[in-house]
């Protein structure tokens, strides 16, 4: 189901690069976006952990640098019966996390400078937990791969701008269709905004899920709900420099510029309702 699930992703987001690269530049266009879409799909796949880290602007972290996040990750990773991530620093205020990689075995998870701050052990520990759950249901892939892909498809819209700016991609014929000028500056709003929702439908439910299975990871979703509740606060007041592709794999919607297209289009479900839904929440032992 995974394999299926990710090849679907690949395949729908890959279209509409083609689509994009078509309305843009004509024949051209297309063979320019086919050839871009073949290498985005391969360098998805190997490299949308590293794009991820890189444009989060996160860093490895030591041991020595973080013994509390060594020790509970390390704990919990040998509870779900996972390899150890890879540990990175986001030196950023706003406390977050996400996890990103392939498979467990290529798997990295990074925490905010204030997520460490702020957290007590119990709350560090259910943030951690549902970070882990998303490697070990595979999530990292599928999430990873569509953020990578989103960005490359809003970066395409962009130059299809400058191009139109410039003279256009495509040759006279193209040029010459007739109401292309206008639908190439809808698609500058529509191609970003259609991987945009593509992302929402793989995330949210996602997003529930991990909620749960970082609950019963731990054996009680109390310290998961109170750092939702404290991520929550925090993130409405402090922004974060992250791109919105990489936002979505974070474990809350983070506050970027363009706030209110964030909050109508969230890649997240509501946070009440997660908090409601933990809250809730009985596991037996």
């Amino acid at each position: 189901m995974r394999a299926i699930k990710t090849t679907f992703l690949l395949t729908v987001l890959t279209l509409l690069l083609l689509f994009v690269g078509q309305l843009f530049g004509g024949r051209q266009g297309m063979t320019v976006a086919l050839f871009f879409a073949v290498l985005m799909n391969g360098v998805a796949y190997f490299f949308s952990d590293k794009i991820a880290l890189m444009s989060s602007g996160a860093v490895p972290i030591s041991r020595e640098q973080a013994p509390r996040l060594y020790q509970v990750m390390e704990r919990l990773a040998g509870k779900a019966n996972l390899p150890m991530p890879k540990l990175y620093l986001i030196p950023q205020p706003a406390p977050n996390a996400f996890a990103t990689g392939r498979n467990p075995s290529h798997a990295s998870v990074a925490v905010t400078q204030g997520l460490l701050e702020l957290m007590d052990d119990e709350e560090l520990e259910g943030v951690i937990a549902h970070e882990l759950s998303h490697v070990r249901n595979y999530d990292i892939l599928t999430s990873s791969i569509a953020a990578t892909i989103a960005g490359a498809i809003t970066w395409l819209a962009q130059m299809g701008k400058w191009g139109m700016i410039f003279g256009g991609w495509g040759g006279r014929d193209d040029r010459d269709r007739g109401g292309g000028g206008i639908a190439a500056l809808l698609m500058l709003v529509l191609a970003p905004l259609a991987a945009l929702l593509l992302q929402l439908g793989i995330s949210r439910q996602r997003e529930y899920q991990a909620d749960a299975s970082g609950a019963k990871m731990v054996g009680h979703p109390y310290g998961l709900a109170r750092a939702l509740e404290k991520l929550g606060a925090y993130n409405q007041r402090i922004p974060m420099a992250i791109s919105p592709s990489t936002s979505a794999l974070c474990i809350v919607a983070p506050k970027t510029a363009g706030q209110f297209l964030a909050n109508l289009f969230s890649t997240h479900p509501p946070l009440a309702d997660r908090i409601e839904k933990l809250q809730t929440m009985t596991i037996t032992r």
